[in-house]
């Protein structure tokens, strides 16, 4: 009896040291915030205002690590293989948390098994075409990529990204045709748009305002339900196409097998990030809603996301790159 009691007391302590040195370790070490999208984006750019945030409440430095490549799944793939102790989390949006499973062929991580941290913002997008595009409007953009099948080129971050999702959206309800390309991150894209290379670009509204304001590009509309503040003499999608309407959204989680006790208090210092006055400053800067929130919340708004979206690849019955 004694023995099996000093034996279960040995075992006590060295869980609970196993758990100091876990602790330890990610308070030990700087913390990094894995952007699986190339710098310069909306993505990228709150992902750093949170990082400035953490580190001034953490006391320690917590850095953005850009890993681009193949719609955001080579970040995830290297996010998905980081230790579950609090010192690598994730930053993107919808696609690497939802649809890239069903638009990729060689996927080497599971974002079912990502531990929901916080939703940290959403934004309407925009539809931007090049400044000398033909078409004024909406309606005008239809019928010139109607008379002109395949030919209107669109870009986007890559397979499942919110922009590629959004131009899929629309030519499903409308019937048009479009020529994809895809590039390593919003700002080459935006590069492209500016420099007459590519014809359109749904992007948020916070990027397009900044080449709008240049003069190197144009909005033709948001697509939100309701017009922007930020654009109010600006038509919304819906005016033309019923029922259209798309936000992008950015999340942060933790590895797989983060204990729920240890999200929840990153959930918490994130959320106070996004509230505080400067950074929540920031953010409406940009033209994003910031959110916040709970991992319990964030797990249920992408379960919606993904049935939306996975309705719409599965309906459109696309086969995986």
């Amino acid at each position: 009896m004694k023995s099996l009691k000093t034996s279960l007391t040995l075992a006590f302590t060295c869980a609970i040291l196993a758990g100091a040195t876990l602790s330890a370790h990610a308070q030990a070490n700087n913390t990094r915030i894995i952007v699986p999208f190339a710098a310069g984006s909306v993505l990228d750019t709150q992902a750093r205002f949170i990082a400035e945030g953490l580190t001034q409440r953490w006391g320690k430095q917590v850095i953005v690590e850009n890993v681009a490549g193949s719609g955001g799944n080579t970040g995830a793939e290297r996010f998905s293989r980081s230790a579950p102790d609090g010192a690598t989390l994730f930053a993107a949006p919808p696609g690497p948390y939802t649809v890239n499973r069903l638009l990729y062929k060689s996927i080497n991580y599971d974002a079912s098994k990502f531990m929901p941290v916080s939703l940290m913002s959403t934004v309407p997008n925009a539809l931007i075409v090049r400044k000398d595009f033909p078409a004024k409007n909406v309606p005008e953009f239809l019928a010139y990529a109607r008379a002109n099948a395949g030919k209107v080129s669109y870009a986007s971050q890559g397979i499942g990204t919110t922009p590629f999702l959004i131009a899929k959206r629309l030519e499903s309800m409308t019937g048009v045709s479009m020529n994809h390309v895809p590039y390593r991150g919003s700002a080459l894209a935006m590069n492209d748009i500016a420099a007459g290379h590519i014809d359109s670009f749904f992007d948020a509204v916070s990027n397009a305002l900044s080449l709008t304001q240049s003069g190197s590009s144009r909005i033709l509309a948001v697509t939100d339900v309701n017009r922007s503040p930020l654009l109010p003499d600006v038509p919304t999608m819906a005016e033309t196409i019923p029922g259209f309407r798309s936000l992008t959204w950015f999340a942060i989680a933790a590895p797989p097998g983060t204990p729920a006790e240890l999200a929840q208090k990153i959930s918490a210092d994130v959320a106070a990030v996004i509230a505080s006055p400067a950074i929540n400053k920031r953010f409406v800067e940009l033209g994003l809603t910031p959110v916040g929130g709970t991992p319990a919340e964030l797990a249920k708004f992408i379960a919606e996301e993904d049935a939306v979206w996975s309705k719409l690849i599965t309906s459109l019955k696309m086969e995986p790159q």
